[in-house]
């Protein structure tokens, strides 16, 4: 391996059983992939980071920019505004048919206002930065001097060498752990 990137580590390629037969579709079907080594970063990048990029290079996101109505055939008009997509947690179970009944397109929305124009990052400038594209973060790896892992490297170093498990921690889809022992004073 070359030498890395500021703050990225290596991980050594192997083979391992990418994907689920269950779940989402688009998962399937497992099958056996080979990575060579590669680097990856060990954390998310931070609002920190990605405000440093803004300030170097002036970019706008993609959350920034109202759609153009043209490469979106039947957008309603009020839609053609920058923003993205914010949680809203429901109230009660809803069926999962429709993502449209937890996620809301909110005009305002993005990395510096991540629920809305109203809200900010300040106070939450080491958390995760949100509302970045796939292009915005390929924007902000070539500013690092970094380039993003594929798909197969990103589930290879998830699972930190768990092969064949149906979820990158293991096989039980919500883990059970162990509560704290209970403290008593005297």
């Amino acid at each position: 391996m070359d030498t890395p990137p500021p703050g990225m580590r290596p991980v050594r390629g192997g083979a391992f059983s990418m994907g689920s037969a269950k779940d989402y579709p688009e998962e399937r079907p497992v099958r056996r992939v080979r990575v060579e080594d590669f680097w990856i970063d060990p954390l998310p990048v931070t609002n920190r980071a990605f405000a440093a990029f803004v300030k170097a290079t002036g970019y706008h996101t993609l959350a920034e920019i109202a759609p153009d109505p043209r490469d979106y055939p039947g957008m309603p008009p009020e839609l053609a505004h920058p923003g993205s997509l914010v949680f809203t947690p429901t109230t009660m179970p809803v069926p999962l048919d429709n993502p449209h009944r937890w996620w809301s397109f909110t005009v305002g929305a993005d990395w510096r206002h991540p629920t809305g124009p109203d809200s900010t990052i300040d106070g939450v400038m080491d958390h995760p930065v949100v509302h970045i594209a796939f292009r915005d973060a390929q924007a902000f790896a070539a500013w690092a001097g970094k380039s993003l892992p594929t798909e197969a490297e990103w589930e290879y170093a998830a699972r930190g060498g768990l092969d064949g498990a149906e979820f990158a921690w293991g096989v039980k889809s919500r883990p059970i752990t162990t509560p704290p022992p209970k403290r008593t004073t005297h």
